[in-house]
């Protein structure tokens, strides 16, 4: 029966439904590039509003020197803070290149996680060039900068950079039990996780593999009854169900399209044999 570990390593993470899923690092090409992009961006934005305050007749000098110090507030704090929570970690900048700021459980950043990252960038980032931000990622494990270690988040990729996942084959000893098995629909999250665990199996450390299999098999199990054999691994149980869904699903996607045609094919008969020659 597959059991829970009581820990994971560090290149997993743990959702908010205890399911653990493996995360691909970003590495710091992409986020010096999307940080890039973002401060030229913010720095645009300021420059602008900086242009209309110049412009405003008969400003007072003490005025402009407040709105002036409130814009610079607003390019290294206002705008990344809400553009990051609007986004959920998602600025234009990690748009284009691919990654994302996650909190460390795995969900996405919130308002505090983005305030606080915003606030120590202004020193990290801003005053000096990014040198300290580089510095700490490149020798944090996670690749994280001062403000992700204060705010709890780091960086991950969520698209590119991996070949194709091979197709998966249903475990012929699996297959009947597989076919009577009662399979409830699984949470995304949980299917794609299985998914990517059994397309890197091959590439996981041994502990980790084993870990991150028996994690994955008790999410999995209590949306299938019965349960698999005693004895079933669990990567063998995770293809088995992932195999007997697609399976089922597109069997169901087929019957549907049928009916649909079968439907369509009735609506574009004539009623009474009337002919449509134009005779």
């Amino acid at each position: 029966m597959p059991t829970r570990p009581s820990a994971l390593r560090d290149d997993v993470i743990v959702t908010g439904e205890a399911v653990a899923l493996e995360v691909r690092q970003a590495s710091i090409a992409p986020r010096v590039l999307a940080i890039t992009i973002d401060v030229v961006l913010y720095v645009a934005v300021g420059f602008g509003a900086l242009m209309v305050l110049v412009t405003l007749p008969a400003a007072d000098e003490s005025l402009l020197a407040a709105a002036g110090i409130a814009v610079v507030a607003m390019v290294m704090v206002g705008l990344p803070t809400a553009v990051e929570t609007l986004t959920r970690g998602r600025s234009l900048g990690k748009l284009a290149t691919g990654i994302a700021i996650v909190r460390d459980d795995g969900g996405p950043v919130r308002f505090r996680h983005s305030l606080v990252r915003a606030l120590v960038g202004v020193g990290e980032l801003w005053l000096t060039f990014g040198g300290v931000a580089l510095t700490c990622a490149i020798l944090h494990p996670k690749g994280k900068r001062v403000g992700d270690v204060v705010a709890g988040t780091y960086c991950v990729r969520v698209r590119g950079g991996g070949p194709p996942m091979p197709p998966l084959v249903m475990p012929p000893e699996l297959a009947a039990w597989a076919a009577g098995a009662d399979i409830r629909a699984l949470p995304d999250g949980l299917a794609l996780a299985a998914r990517r665990f059994l397309a890197r199996t091959g590439t996981l450390n041994p502990q980790v593999r084993e870990s991150l299999g028996r994690s994955l098999a008790a999410a999995v199990e209590p949306r299938v009854a019965p349960p698999p054999p005693w004895g079933t691994p669990p990567e063998r149980f995770l293809a088995a169900v992932l195999v007997a869904r697609r399976d089922r699903e597109y069997a169901l996607g087929w019957a549907a399209r049928r009916r649909a045609d079968a439907e369509t094919t009735l609506l574009h008969r004539l009623p009474f044999g009337i002919r449509d020659d134009g005779l």
